[in-house]
């Protein structure tokens, strides 16, 4: 089978299943719902507060992460459901050549609508403070914008390796949720210093205007995609070795 289309039946996979498409979709669907219910009800008053707004204006990325999580997992793990991994390698029988394959295909996804969404998020919110608004011409908006995409097709790229090696989306996902929800806080109010190289504390310093601490802002989304550079190997690794 030709690399074409090896690519083309990894697409038509995410396409089919309706978990996979249905959590692509979700990351520009949730981020975009969640920037009109914030900033259509206290976006103003939040402005005139005098935080950073460029990071304001990507609030809603909070839960397009999550998602975005959710499509790598779910990208995944329908190949380990009625043995559909081995029906894939019995028709890509190179395993680097279906890995890699995969891993294309979601990345690019992930990263248009990523950067779909992240364009989509700023100019929405904007619409809606007035004389409080900024535009691309505000120092580090359109770098957070290029980046905040960059950022969730990284974060999606981290969750897929994981579940490869893994094998679990419930695993992966009770791994990673409570961590970027929950773990990453905790740890962000004992020890500052560490924090700041967790996957998604890192990764998210492209989001602000003026970034605080060590890393700058590309610095910190570099971070980020060792860290899912470390899972997709661990995840090639899996794949390699374990029997289908």
């Amino acid at each position: 089978m030709s690399v074409t289309a090896v690519l083309h039946s990894e697409w038509i996979k995410i396409r089919s299943v309706r978990a996979s498409f249905g959590s692509l979709l979700a990351i520009f669907a949730t981020t975009l719902a969640i920037t009109l219910l914030v900033f259509a009800t206290v976006g103003r008053a939040e402005a005139e507060g005098g935080e950073d707004p460029v990071f304001g204006a990507f609030y809603a990325l909070n839960f397009a992460q999550i998602a975005a999580i959710s499509f790598g997992v779910t990208a995944v793990s329908s190949e380990y459901t009625g043995g559909a991994l081995r029906l894939s390698l019995a028709a890509v029988p190179r395993r680097s050549c279906f890995y890699a394959a995969k891993t294309a295909i979601v990345a690019t996804a992930a990263l248009a609508v990523g950067l779909v969404t992240s364009f989509a998020t700023f100019f929405t919110g904007q619409a809606f403070l007035g004389e409080y608004a900024i535009g691309l011409g505000e120092p580090g908006a359109l770098r957070a914008c290029v980046g905040g995409g960059i950022y969730l097709a990284l974060m999606a790229m981290f969750a897929m390796g994981l579940t490869f090696l893994l094998r679990s989306a419930v695993a992966v996902l009770s791994l990673l949720i409570p961590f970027i929800l929950i773990v990453s806080l905790v740890v962000g109010g004992i020890a500052e210093g560490a924090a700041a190289y967790l996957p998604d504390r890192a990764g998210q310093q492209i989001l602000y205007q003026d970034p605080a601490g060590g890393l700058g802002p590309w610095t910190g989304l570099a971070v980020t995609a060792l860290w899912a550079a470390a899972a997709l190997g661990a995840g090639w690794w899996a794949t390699d070795r374990r029997d289908a």
